[in-house]
C-alpha cells in the first residue's frame, strides 16, 4: 500500500520500480503528455486512499456506535427517567454536564454565558467566573450548537451530549490511524489500529461510563495534534503543506488545552520531547521553534479565552518553553566540537535551562500569587517518596487507585489482544537504531559531518512520546490513557512498517520476503483477532442491565420537592455535584480540585466524618452558608478503601487524631477527645439536636438542616428529630 502522502497527492508519480520510457521533451508552454505507466499508478494511488480513508471512518463510527451501545446497555438510558439519566453522571461528570443544562435553561445565550461568569451557585457565599476556573467551553459550545440547530424536536439536549462525546471516539480512532499509516506507509497498519484500540477498551478508553470527564473531550484532539505533528516532520512536504500542518497543530493544541485543565502536563511531556530530538540533532531549528511557538500561541490563546486564567502563566511548560528558546539563542556554538566536548555543552546547556524554568516559574508564581496548583506538586514529592505527608490533600490523591501505580493485569490484558508483543519488540528495535543514529549525530555534525545512520524524524518523535507516557501511565495508572491509544499505533508500525521488517529480514537474509512479510503478518493477526473476539463482543453487546439507585433518586426528589431553591447543601464532592445537575441548588464545595480556597473548605465541610465536637462542626457549616448537610453511610463507614486511606483516616491523620480499627498509629498521635460527628449525631441527644434537625433519611443518606441561631443551653432543648 502507498503511503498516505501518495495516496493524498493529486500529481500522478511514476512509480519506483516502473520508470517510465524515454521520451522527448515537451515544446515550451506545453504540458508532458501522462504515460500509461503514469496515469495507472495514479489511479492505484487514488483507489488506495480512497479505500484507506473509507476503513479509517468505518472503523471510527464502529467504535462510536460500540461505547454508545454499551452505554445504552449497561444503563438502560433509553427508558430511565430523567433524575436517573442525570445521576448517571456521577461525580464531577455531572458537575460539568450541569452547565450544559444550566445554559438550555437560560432566557437567552446571552443571559446564560451572564450567569456563568458571574456565578454564585456553585460555591456558596461565593461568585465565580465559571469560564475562567474550568474548562467548560465545550458545553457552551454544545448548548448553543443545540439552540441553533433545528433539532429540538426529535433530538433530546442529553442525547445530544453524550452522541457528541461518543462521536470524538470516532476522531480519536482516526487520528490513531492516521499516525500509524504515516508512520508505515500502510493502512493495513491504521486498521491494525482500530481494532486494537476497539478490542483494548477497557484500557484505552473510560467514556462509556464517565461521559463527561475532560480528558474523553480533549484526547482526541491530542491524537490529531500528533497526527499534524507526524505530518509536519516528513521531509517531503512543499511549503505550502507544512504551513497547513502548522496550522492543523495550532488548531488541535489549541481545542486540547481549551478542554482539560491538565493540558500544562501534557504539553511539559511534549516540549520535553522536543528539547531532546533538538540536543540530538533530529530536528531543524525551525521546526524546534515552530513546535514551541504552536504549543506557546495554544496556551495563550487558550488563556485569553479563560479571562487571563493566572494557572496557564505560571505553568511548568511556559516557563521551560521561554527558558529552552532563551538559552538556544545564546549558545550558538551549542552543536559544535568533537563528542566530548559536545556531551558536555549538552549537559551543561540542560543544567541551565532547567535552573532558568524553575526561576522564572518561581517568580512567575510570586508576582501572580499563584498556589491553585501547590497540590499537584505535594502529591507527585509524596508519591516518589520525597518526603512523607499527612497533607489532608496529597493523600486523597495517594489514595485513589486512578493515581497509583499501573497494575500489572493491565499487561496481561494487552498480551491477551497481541498488542503487548509487538510493541514490546519494536521498542527496543527502535531505541537502539534511535540512540546509535543520536551518537552518530552528536559526534559526525558537531564535525560538520553528515550521520551515517539515517533515522526519520517523525518515527523519532512517535517513539519518544510513547516512551514518555508510558514511563508517566507506569507511575500514575490514570495517565495510561494517554499511552494506551498511542500504544496501539506504535505497535501497528512495528507490525506493518518496512524499517523493523528490514532489519530482521537482512538478519535472516530472506529480504526478498519483504512485500510478503509485510502484508501477509497484519492480515494474520486480523484473523485471528476476528476468531477470537469477535464471538466476546457479540456476547458483550447482548449483555443488558439497568439503572438501579432508589436511595439517590429519592433524595434528588426530597430535595427538589421540599427545599427551596436558594437552599445551600453541604456534603461530600461527589454528591454534591449531583445534587447540582439534578436540583440546581446551591453547593459548599465541588469536585472541581483546582483552587486553593476550594480545597480548604473542603477539607472543612468534610470534618462531619470527622472526630469533632458539635458546636465546631456547626460553626464550620455555618461559616460555609450551609442550610443542610447531607451525611453518607459509605463514607461513614467506609470499607472501600484500607486503614490508613478511608477519609475518615484521613482526617484523622490531618487533625492528629489516633486512627480507629486495628493497626498502629503513629506515636505523635493523640485520642481525640470527641466522637466522631457522623455517627454521634444519629443518637439525637441534646447537644446535636440543639443545633441540627434530621429532616431526611433512608439507608444511604442522611440529611440534617443546620439551624440558623444555636441554642443558649444545649441541656434546655430536647426537640425531636423530623423524619420525612
Amino acid at each position: 500500500a502507498p503511503t498516505l502522502a501518495e495516496s493524498t497527492s493529486c500529481t500522478p508519480v511514476a512509480p519506483a520500480n516502473h520508470p517510465s520510457p524515454p521520451r522527448s521533451p515537451p515544446a515550451a508552454g506545453q504540458q508532458p503528455k501522462p504515460t500509461p505507466a503514469n496515469v495507472s499508478y495514479y489511479r492505484y494511488l487514488c483507489s488506495a486512499a480512497v479505500i484507506g480513508w473509507s476503513i479509517s471512518v468505518g472503523l471510527g463510527l464502529l467504535c462510536c456506535i460500540y461505547m454508545a451501545t454499551l452505554h445504552e446497555n449497561d444503563l438502560w438510558f433509553s427508558n430511565i427517567k430523567e433524575v436517573e439519566r442525570e445521576i448517571s453522571f456521577r461525580t464531577e461528570c455531572g458537575l460539568y454536564y450541569s452547565y450544559f443544562k444550566q445554559m438550555l435553561q437560560a432566557p437567552s445565550i446571552q443571559e446564560g454565558l451572564s450567569d456563568l461568569i458571574h456565578d454564585n451557585l456553585t460555591e456558596s457565599k461565593r461568585t465565580i467566573n465559571l469560564l475562567q476556573r474550568m474548562n467548560i467551553y465545550q458545553e457552551v459550545f454544545l448548548s448553543v450548537l443545540y439552540r441553533l440547530l433545528p433539532i429540538q424536536s426529535y433530538l433530546e439536549p442529553v442525547y445530544f451530549y453524550i452522541y457528541t462525546v461518543f462521536s470524538l471516539q470516532a476522531v480519536y480512532v482516526i487520528a490513531l490511524y492516521l499516525t500509524a499509516w504515516l508512520l508505515s506507509g500502510s493502512w493495513l497498519a491504521g486498521v491494525l489500529t482500530g481494532i486494537w484500540y476497539i478490542l483494548n477498551r477497557v484500557d484505552t478508553t473510560r467514556v462509556e461510563f464517565t461521559i463527561s470527564l475532560r480528558e474523553n473531550w480533549s484526547l482526541p484532539f491530542l491524537a490529531l495534534q500528533v497526527t499534524a505533528i507526524t505530518c509536519y516532520l516528513r521531509p517531503q512536504l512543499t511549503v505550502l503543506q507544512q504551513k497547513v500542518m502548522v496550522w492543523l497543530m495550532y488548531v488541535t493544541t489549541f481545542c486540547f488545552c481549551l478542554t482539560w485543565q491538565f493540558n500544562q502536563f501534557i504539553l511539559l511531556v511534549q516540549a520535553l520531547i522536543i528539547y531532546t530530538l533538538d540536543c540530538v540533532d533530529f530536528l531543524t531549528t525551525t521546526q524546534v521553534t515552530t513546535l514551541y511557538l504552536v504549543q506557546v500561541s495554544g496556551l495563550l490563546s487558550v488563556w485569553l479565552l479563560q479571562f487571563c486564567n493566572s494557572m496557564i502563566l505560571g505553568s511548568l511548560v511556559l516557563s521551560f518553553i521561554v527558558a529552552a528558546l532563551f538559552i538556544r539563542h545564546c549558545q550558538s556554538g551549542l552543536k559544535t566540537g568533537n563528542l566530548l566536548v559536545r556531551l558536555g555543552k549538552l549537559l551543561l546547556h540542560s543544567a541551565m535551562v532547567l535552573l532558568l524554568t524553575f526561576t522564572i516559574n518561581y517568580l512567575a508564581k510570586k508576582a501572580l500569587q499563584l498556589r491553585s496548583d501547590e497540590h499537584i506538586f505535594k502529591f507527585i514529592k509524596s508519591k516518589f517518596a520525597l518526603g512523607p505527608t499527612r497533607d489532608f490533600d496529597a493523600s486523597l490523591y495517594l489514595c485513589e487507585e486512578a493515581f497509583g501505580l499501573l497494575p500489572l493485569d493491565t499487561l496481561e490484558r494487552l498480551a491477551g489482544t497481541l498488542l503487548l508483543y509487538p510493541y514490546i519488540l519494536t521498542l527496543p528495535l527502535l531505541s537502539g537504531t534511535l540512540a546509535v543514529a543520536a551518537l552518530q549525530n552528536v559526534r559526525e555534525r558537531g564535525k560538520g559531518r553528515h550521520s551515517l545512520v539515517a533515522f526519520r524524524p517523525d518515527v523519532a518523535y512517535n517513539l519518544l512520546h510513547t516512551l514518555f507516557f508510558g514511563l508517566l501511565a507506569f507511575s500514575t495508572m490514570r495517565m495510561k490513557y494517554i499511552w494506551t491509544g498511542h500504544m496501539c499505533a506504535v505497535a501497528a508500525y512495528g507490525v506493518c512498517g518496512t524499517e523493523l521488517w528490514t532489519l530482521l529480514l537482512n538478519a535472516l537474509r530472506c529480504n526478498t520476503k519483504l512485500r510478503l512479510v509485510r502484508y501477509a503478518v497484519p492480515l494474520v493477526m486480523i484473523g485471528c483477532l476476528y476468531y477470537k473476539f469477535w464471538p466476546k463482543l457479540m456476547e458483550e453487546l447482548s449483555e443488558l442491565r439497568e439503572f438501579y439507585d432508589p436511595d439517590t433518586v429519592e433524595l434528588m426528589t426530597w430535595i427538589s420537592t421540599k427545599t427551596p431553591k436558594q437552599t445551600v447543601f453541604a456534603g461530600s464532592m461527589q454528591l454534591l455535584a449531583g445534587i447540582k445537575l439534578c436540583t440546581g441548588r446551591v453547593l459548599t464545595n465541588h469536585p472541581h480540585y483546582e483552587d486553593k480556597d476550594l480545597r480548604e473548605r473542603t477539607r472543612q465541610v468534610y470534618q462531619v466524618y470527622a472526630r469533632r465536637s458539635p458546636e465546631e462542626v456547626y460553626d464550620i457549616l455555618r461559616a460555609a452558608g450551609a442550610d443542610y448537610v447531607v451525611l453518607e453511610n459509605s463514607i461513614c463507614y467506609e470499607r472501600r478503601h484500607r486503614r490508613g486511606c478511608r477519609l475518615r483516616d484521613l482526617l484523622d491523620l490531618a487533625n492528629g487524631h489516633i486512627m480507629d480499627g486495628p493497626g498502629e498509629n503513629d506515636p505523635d498521635l493523640v485520642p481525640a477527645s470527641h466522637p466522631r460527628f457522623c455517627e454521634a449525631i444519629k443518637t439525637d441527644t441534646a447537644a446535636y439536636t440543639s443545633l441540627f434537625t434530621r429532616t431526611f433519611q433512608n439507608k444511604t443518606f442522611h440529611v440534617y438542616r443546620v439551624k440558623k441561631k444555636r441554642k443558649k443551653s444545649a441541656k434546655s432543648s430536647s426537640e425531636p428529630g423530623a423524619t420525612q
